[in-house]
């Protein structure tokens, strides 16, 4: 509760910021000292200490896997800040209000690492969307921003509606919100749960609204030109928190179904949930992988890229277990760190195509090395986060009996993965040309750009150095 509503009441004092304060470096500054205020509440509130005390009638669940959750979004938010806070001063002359709808963004995925109800899940996701929406248009001299703020709004206008129809269908068959099913006894005298065909409508259809938040294939469609035409700046917080955030929702939701009798939830109607979620991965990887294959923008492929990695994170989804929910948190960290550093760096890119990035190692050594490390996360490759980040979503899908063919064809995958990461590396170091940067590099973002990428290392090397916090 105390980052919910923390959350909440940074983003007003942000808001009043910007009546009293006219120089924009201080507003970064301010939200920056925000940023560390919610994050201490929160680990306070981790550790029992509650500075707000509100009887939500069940509606909020707060666990030790959500409060681990909200502290790594809001750290990666923090950084976020830190190292691309001058370029969001660049993007218009509304620069507190960003801050503003990124305080308020936070506020919807603390919400959605607590909620108990399918209301508190819809209200999560519409207080996450709705800022982003503004956030995606906020270049407003730049057509593709008009273009991508608008596409994203009619889609996520859509997903809602459909995610407001599969409520209403599970609220027909069950009688509440709760999202936690009570089990029935089977013929074999064994608890088990069983779904009607309304449920069984309605969670498919929550399936399909989330899997658009995520950009699960076949859902994906608007990702690349909504990423493409954004800001950059603010891509890489759409692409990293938001999503991990969604995936929190995602495996919340169907989780709740599998503890409830202590059994999968794996049959509804004579069709296997997790032959379902099997496809959903199968598809998103190979669409994700490949379409990024044939990309010429550095920026284009990290959309598809995020796709790509959506699949990965629906490992934990199709697992249910222990080693699926650590995975999933170690890769909401690696995932965001990497991200935020590739696009902290390609917003400095004047070209933001392959070419672009020719001899960028001669120019800017610090700039490649780091960009080099966040690829290499992205990619999986060892010593990076990105490594265990991808090892234990296989590793919780090896504790699933009988799908061990999906494991290969995640691993397939990586592979494809490879070659469209190292092309920048390849183009940094091999390729002549003259990488141009559109404004110096000042020493403060070096030395950021530095620990982010020593910070992958370390949980590369170390990941339990991250993880024992979920336990202590």
């Amino acid at each position: 509760m105390n980052a919910i509503i923390t959350s909440a009441v940074c983003g007003v004092i942000m808001m009043f910021s910007s009546v009293f304060v006219e120089n924009k470096k201080t507003y970064r500054h301010i939200a920056a000292v925000l940023l560390l205020l919610l994050l201490a509440v929160n680990v306070a509130d981790t550790y029992g200490i509650r500075l707000f005390h509100i009887d939500t009638k069940g509606m909020l669940l707060f666990d030790r896997f959500g409060y681990f959750f909200n502290s790594i979004a809001i750290a990666s938010t923090l950084i976020y800040v830190v190292l691309t806070g001058r370029d969001i001063e660049k993007v218009g002359t509304y620069t507190a209000e960003y801050f503003v709808l990124i305080f308020f963004v936070l506020c919807g995925v603390t919400i959605l690492s607590s909620y108990n109800t399918l209301l508190m899940l819809f209200l999560g996701i519409e207080i996450l969307s709705i800022p982003l929406y503004i956030l995606t248009g906020a270049d407003k001299r730049n057509l593709k921003s008009n273009e991508a703020a608008l596409k994203y709004f009619l889609m996520g206008s859509f997903s809602t509606g459909i995610m407001l129809m599969g409520i209403t269908l599970i609220y027909g068959a069950t009688g509440t919100f709760d999202i936690y099913v009570t089990p029935k006894e089977t013929i074999t005298g064994q608890p088990a749960i069983v779904y009607s065909l309304l449920e069984s409508a309605g969670l498919i259809l929550m399936m399909i609204s989330i899997g658009f938040k995520v950009s699960a294939a076949p859902f994906h469609f608007w990702t690349p030109d909504v990423y493409d035409g954004s800001p950059g700046v603010f891509t890489s917080f759409m692409a990293t928190i938001v999503k991990a955030a969604g995936f929190i929702a995602f495996i919340k939701l169907f989780d709740a179904r599998a503890d409830a009798s202590g059994v999968e939830a794996n049959a509804f109607t004579g069709v296997d949930w997790k032959m379902l979620f099997a496809i959903l991965i199968v598809s998103t990887l190979l669409i994700g992988n490949i379409t990024a294959v044939f990309q010429q923008s550095v920026k284009r492929m990290m959309a598809y890229s995020s796709i790509a990695q959506a699949g990965f994170m629906l490992f934990a989804l199709f697992s249910l277990n222990d080693v699926a929910k650590e995975g999933l948190l170690l890769y909401a960290a690696a995932y965001s760190l990497a991200s935020i550093g590739i696009f902290a760096i390609m917003v400095k890119m004047k070209d933001h195509t392959f070419e672009g990035y020719n001899g960028l190692s001669k120019t800017q050594p610090v700039l490649a090395a780091t960009n080099t490390i966040f690829l290499l996360s992205l990619a999986g490759i060892p010593l990076t986060a990105g490594f265990f980040a991808k090892y234990y979503m296989l590793a919780s899908v090896m504790k699933t009996s009988g799908y061990l063919w999906l494991v290969i064809v995640g691993v397939v995958f990586a592979a494809v993965s490879v070659y469209y990461y190292f092309r920048v590396i390849q183009a940094m170091y091999f390729k002549d040309g003259e990488a141009t940067i559109t404004e110096e590099v000042s020493k403060g973002f070096k030395v950021g750009i530095i620990v982010l990428a020593g910070l992958i290392i370390l949980f590369g090397i170390l990941p339990q150095s991250l993880l024992q916090w979920f336990y202590f």
